[in-house]
């Protein structure tokens, strides 16, 4: 029973559809609705118009399906003016917002639908001639809907309105044979169309329209996701020469500076050796700049770790999984039991590209420091959530607070609030999040806590903040 559940679980996930980018749906409306459909469409409706106040549609006898046209010929003045308001929009809105496109389209593409199955149902139902224009509207909302439960309700909304379309036009005209005389029951024929349409072409054109609905949404989720697959090795492929290039520069600047240090460390042993001879150098003076020049040699030597950051690897990182793990770093199960830690993830987060070790040392550090804080006790709430490409992380406690003229300055090297801090561990986790493009900010009011907040960006390439 384990293998079909997987394999089940598997095609889910496979045919789960990625989330779209709004630029790109955007896009989407914008080229294909006005830029493909409206001109075909203004067309189609230049035909219909014709045909409908041009020439004569109905028959001299009075039957249902006459009526049928009727109310038809009367729904396409609304359908009309419907159409040409949703032009304008779309001709002269330059700055359309994504929420009122999706609107309108949406409307535009439901009323396309039902119209069309009503051209259907006085042109044959089930063997009209329009019933190869369904399988293009599938093929219209496929395109223009990336968002799979939008998509599915139109194309299914459609193809029900072609199926309706169909038994209402058999029961029609069945209803107007049997109030046809006998003796002019041929001619009746001819006009009204056939009475019952045989069962298999219409299973056949109802299945070929499932069928085309099933495709469209697969080929869009499979070519979603190789698109998706194609950005991420990009970014995979940015991020990874972004380390290296920070790793080039770091060990230069670090050898560049430690050559001096090295003569000047030379220069001092030399004239250390002078004074053993008996010239008259202080010593004490010597000692103090080769004990200088050792603290800065270890400082150098420090800073050429960053030279590392080219030997790892860009990983996809899952934001919920890295979280806990951090979380049970600081905060192994059953210690520090006087913390409450709360939690607060939003579903489908979207991964980050980088490395491991990065990541944890930044939400590494902040929570050690709210463990520190909270030595009497208290709340840590970690938040994610995921706005316009970035991956926002909150981590709040209710701690005493950081004064306002300080807020800024705990972020830079070697400032730090504690007796026994290195001031090391925020501005580790600035440089982190600078190297991805992200950034670090601490909200805080004394007496009520602190906030930091922490903002990647899942794409390389992100716009200036203001």
């Amino acid at each position: 029973m384990r293998f079909p559940k997987r394999t089940i679980e598997r095609l889910r996930d496979l045919l789960r559809p990625l989330p779209p980018d709004p630029a790109d749906e955007l896009f989407r409306i914008k080229s294909v609705e006005r830029d493909v459909i409206l001109p075909i469409k203004g067309l189609y409706l230049a035909i219909l118009v014709y045909y409908f106040y041009f020439t004569s549609w109905t028959s001299e006898i009075q039957t249902a399906k006459q009526i049928t046209e009727s109310m038809t010929q009367q729904a396409f003045g609304f359908y009309l003016a419907i159409n040409l308001v949703l032009a304008v929009y779309l001709l002269k809105s330059r700055r359309m917002s994504l929420q009122w496109g999706r609107r309108f389209v949406f409307v535009m593409s439901v009323l396309d639908g039902l119209f069309l199955a009503a051209l259907a149902l006085i042109t044959g139902g089930f063997n009209s001639v329009l019933y190869w224009a369904f399988p293009g509207l599938l093929v219209r909302n496929a395109v223009s809907f990336p968002i799979a439960r939008v998509q599915i309700v139109l194309n299914t909304t459609l193809i029900l309105s072609f199926i309706c379309a169909g038994i209402i036009n058999s029961v029609v005209t069945r209803y107007d044979l049997s109030q046809t005389p006998e003796q002019t029951r041929g001619p009746a024929i001819q006009l009204l169309g056939t009475a019952e349409p045989e069962a298999e072409p219409v299973v056949l054109r109802v299945a070929v329209l499932l069928l085309m609905m099933a495709a469209c949404y697969g080929l869009q989720v499979l070519f979603g996701k190789a698109r998706a697959a194609e950005e991420e090795a990009r970014e995979f492929a940015a991020r990874q020469e972004q380390l290296r290039a920070a790793g080039r520069l770091a060990a230069e600047i670090a050898h560049q500076i430690k050559n001096p240090l090295s003569i000047i460390n030379n220069a001092a042993f030399a004239l250390q050796r002078s004074v053993s001879a008996g010239k008259p150098v202080p010593t004490k003076q010597l000692e103090i700049i080769r004990e200088e020049v050792d603290r800065s040699d270890r400082i150098i030597t420090e800073l050429m770790g960053y030279a590392q950051l080219a030997e790892g690897t860009v990983e996809r990182l899952n934001v919920t999984e890295e979280l806990n793990r951090a979380l049970n770093q600081v905060f192994p199960p059953g210690a520090y039991r006087t913390i409450q830690i709360r939690t607060d993830y939003a579903e489908n987060l979207p991964p980050l590209l980088m490395q491991r070790k990065h990541f944890s040392e930044m939400v590494v550090n902040i929570l050690q420091n709210a463990r520190e804080i909270l030595a009497d006790g208290g709340h840590i709430d970690v938040a994610a959530e995921a706005k316009d490409d970035v991956v926002h992380i909150v981590i709040r406690d209710d701690g005493p607070g950081i004064p306002p003229e300080k807020t800024e300055k705990i972020f830079e090297p070697y400032f730090s609030t504690k007796p026994r801090g290195t001031g090391l561990g925020l501005a580790i986790v600035r440089h982190n999040a600078e190297i991805y493009a992200g950034r670090v900010h601490v909200e805080s009011e004394l007496g009520h806590g602190a906030r930091f907040i922490l903002e990647l960006p899942t794409r390389t390439f992100m716009k200036i903040r203001q």
